[in-house]
């Protein structure tokens, strides 16, 4: 129960609450205020409907024996309605008698006149009574106008009066409902904004920063998570750190201790092939060897990726004739290759922007896990050629073979290693490179991008 007084939903209510709460305090006050004016007012009970007005001043009127009788009658009726207004027309057409008169009238009636002064007075405002006077209707008719406002209710007085203030109160109410919303809902905004704010900052360590707790609410149970998730990352991080070190101190261990024996056995193998021993014996023995080569470069390798990966592989960059630099590289090749009876075609022509900014280290490997694996994968194919591409956008050397692709497993394996040391190796000189294997031979070209001019 305490959470959900803490939740945003609780607070939200408890606007909704308030607001209904002014308002109707507010229309009690306005009634309690509407009670109060109309006990102040005046009432004297004598106000009655149109109906029984008429009704009376005509009864009132019949009873008159004498025009003596006339005046006492508008005093009394002028003491219940201070606002009305009589007059007497006798049989003459004189108007004769009045009291509290609010429009010029004629002293001289006529029947056309009287006729179209009940004409335009008949259901309109003020009020109009005509009664004769007497049981004879020579005796004239008596007239009792009253302004329709004053047959209104106390109730209905002040509903036109302030009638306003309730419509300005509603208002109001509303009002103050939608800023108390836009308050409430600009500081969850206002706090979903920091919320993704402190996600898109990251610390020295790359992971979002940890973000202050605030209020315990919604809000507040997803900024606990968001922390909760920082500190996690964070933990996985180090573990993830202290995994990799472990991981790279074991590989750096392995392969200097593997290499000891491997060098151990290597020379023995080569003592073993001076030795005068049988056809059998010795191919086993040049296979061992060829084998034991294999082992050994998988090793460094695997150092050089590992040291790759830490970035403490040394690089050095220089300006070099690439060209040049190609044919060198290419001359200790070619006798390995006409050793095992390959096709070279080698074809290096120098670039129109000859000079390649590289590590010559970096990509003399380069090139010794390319024509390795051409050994390894592609020896059936017997071919490789070795050649310079340029085009408007780049210039590039281009290795290819006919073997059977790298898709194609082989009794040779670790070429992944290779060209994975191959992918970090050109891009860490800022170059790219490209593969196509299919089962009818692999193109690798290392690619410079040309600079535009301008």
């Amino acid at each position: 129960m305490k959470r959900f007084f803490h939740s945003l939903l609780a607070k939200y209510v408890l606007i909704i609450i308030i607001a209904l709460f002014i308002l109707y305090a507010a229309y009690l006050a306005i009634i309690i205020i509407f009670f109060n004016l109309m006990g102040d007012r005046d009432s004297s009970g004598g106000q009655e409907g149109y109906e029984e007005i008429e009704e009376n001043w005509h009864q009132e009127a019949s009873q008159i024996t004498s025009k003596n009788d006339i005046n006492p009658l508008f005093e009394e009726w002028q003491e219940v309605y201070p606002n009305a207004s009589m007059f007497w027309v006798d049989g003459d057409g004189t108007l004769n008698l009045q009291s509290n008169l609010q429009e010029n009238l004629p002293d001289e009636w006529d029947a056309t006149y009287t006729a179209q002064f009940l004409k335009n007075h008949y259901d309109e405002d003020p009020f109009t009574v005509v009664a004769f006077v007497g049981e004879r209707e020579e005796e004239g008719f008596i007239v009792f106008q009253l302004p329709r406002d004053m047959l209104k209710s106390d109730g209905q007085k002040l509903n036109d009066e302030y009638g306003w203030a309730i419509i300005i109160l509603t208002i109001g109410v509303v009002i103050l409902f939608i800023f108390l919303s836009l308050w409430f809902f600009r500081g969850i905004r206002k706090r979903l904004v920091r919320l993704e704010e402190a996600m898109e900052i990251r610390d020295t360590d790359g992971l979002p920063i940890l973000i202050e707790e605030k209020k315990q609410d919604e809000i507040g149970d997803l900024e606990k998570s968001f922390n909760r998730m920082v500190q996690e990352l964070r933990e996985s991080r180090e573990r993830e750190q202290e995994e990799e070190q472990l991981r790279k101190e074991l590989i750096a261990n392995l392969s200097h201790d593997l290499r000891t024996p491997l060098t151990k056995i290597n020379a023995q193998a080569y003592t073993l092939q001076k030795m005068d021993l049988p056809t059998e014996a010795k191919r086993s023995l040049k296979l061992t060897s060829a084998s034991i080569e294999d082992v050994d470069k998988l090793i460094e390798n695997l150092m050089s990726y590992t040291l790759l990966m830490a970035s403490k592989y040394k690089k050095d960059l220089k300006e070099i004739d690439m060209a040049r630099f190609l044919r060198q590289y290419l001359a200790a090749w070619y006798p390995v290759f006409e050793k095992e009876i390959f096709e070279v075609d080698i074809d290096i022509e120098a670039f129109e922007q000859n000079k390649w900014k590289i590590d010559p280290l970096w990509f003399s490997r380069i090139l010794d896990n390319l024509l390795q694996n051409v050994l390894r994968h592609a020896a059936d194919g017997k071919y490789i050629a070795v050649g310079t591409e340029s085009t408007e956008q780049h210039d590039a050397i281009v290795v290819t073979d006919k073997g059977k692709g790298m898709k194609v497993d082989t009794e040779q394996k670790g070429a992944g290693i290779g060209l994975s040391i191959v992918d970090m190796m050109v891009k860490g000189m800022r170059l790219d490179w490209d593969m196509d294997s299919t089962e009818k031979g692999t193109t690798i070209k290392i690619i410079r991008m040309k600079r535009v001019e301008g």
